[in-house]
């Protein structure tokens, strides 16, 4: 659906983005991460059509950006991080004029309206001036003139910014029920979300896009944690004959158990080891209460990506 090939761009001597490609298909839902000046917003406003890249190209639906720019627009939806909107209009007036750029007009106009409103609840303000709304509705705001037309790629910069635990859940909710229909990516500085969210990462460091990885890999570990009755000596023994196993720590003693963390060679072969580990305890009649793949949470992975260590095999 939006596939990008080598998309560079630079300001005089100030390189934004370079040499970026991906591709991203109808349905998905996309976490675009990255350090303040990473990127992302650069990327962003290029996918949008507001900047044109100094180099690479952007295809839509199989249509040229570059070539098809107007066409391709009225596809899209976006919600920058900072909303231009018009404190003065009223949420009628300004989705009115939001829907005329995008070319709804007529009755279809009046019926898409009324579906962005409710999809977004912000009806017991439709004739509010935008100056009297608070953060969390203003944000809605935005969320709503972004889905007018049913955008086949939405765009999304913090669109939980500003909005309380449970008008959180109903965005979150809000955004998978367009990825049915569009393809969406999703920049935020939130973690929770992008778990919660997106089937898969980029991560931009310094304008390169350094991660492309679905979400599950990237949280993979290599290291298995055993809780078991079966003394260290006696497991450490045991183990020696496989040769993914790399290290062996005894974590914690107990009265009853002992937890030990196993490193494997390979994260890939985790659930065998699993397999082969739990049936290798209980044939020599050793109890096991625990035997769990180690995961890493997302921000360690941020972490991982921006010190320059290598955390996934898919970089563009």
């Amino acid at each position: 659906m939006l596939e990008v090939k080598a998309l560079s761009r630079r300001y005089e001597n100030f390189v934004a983005v370079a040499n970026a490609s991906f591709t991203i298909e109808r349905g998905e839902i996309v976490g675009l991460l990255g350090h303040n000046g990473a990127g992302k917003t650069t990327i962003m406003k290029m996918l949008s059509g507001y900047i044109e890249p100094n180099a690479g190209t952007i295809r839509i639906n199989g249509k040229d950006l570059e070539k098809e720019a107007k066409s391709i627009q009225g596809e899209l939806g976006y919600l920058p991080e900072n909303l231009p909107v018009y404190p003065e209009m009223s949420v009628a007036d300004y989705l009115d004029y939001a829907a005329e750029l995008k070319g709804i007009s007529g009755e279809e106009k009046a019926r898409d309206i009324k579906r962005v409103v409710e999809a977004t609840e912000i009806g017991s303000k439709f004739f509010s001036p935008i100056a009297t709304l608070s953060r969390g509705f203003k944000q809605r705001v935005g969320v709503s003139q972004a889905i007018l037309g049913k955008p086949k790629l939405l765009i999304l910069d913090e669109p939980t910014n500003g909005l309380d635990p449970e008008q959180t859940q109903h965005m979150r909710e809000l955004i998978r029920t367009i990825s049915e229909s569009a393809t969406v990516i999703l920049s935020t500085h939130i973690m929770q979300e992008v778990d919660a969210l997106c089937d898969r990462v980029l991560i931009l460091r310094s304008g390169e896009l350094v991660v492309d990885e679905k979400l599950e890999v990237l949280q993979q570990s290599n290291e298995l944690e055993i809780s078991s009755d079966c003394e260290a000596d006696v497991i450490q023994e045991l183990i020696k004959q496989y040769d993914a196993i790399k290290s062996f720590v005894k974590l914690e003693s107990g009265s009853k158990a002992n937890r030990y963390r196993v490193s494997l060679t390979n994260p890939a072969g985790h659930q065998e080891m699993c397999a082969k580990l739990a049936k290798l305890l209980v044939e020599n009649g050793h109890n096991i209460y625990q035997l769990a793949v180690k995961t890493r949470d997302l921000e360690s992975v941020f972490r991982d990506v921006n010190a320059g260590k290598e955390v996934a095999k898919n970089v563009a």
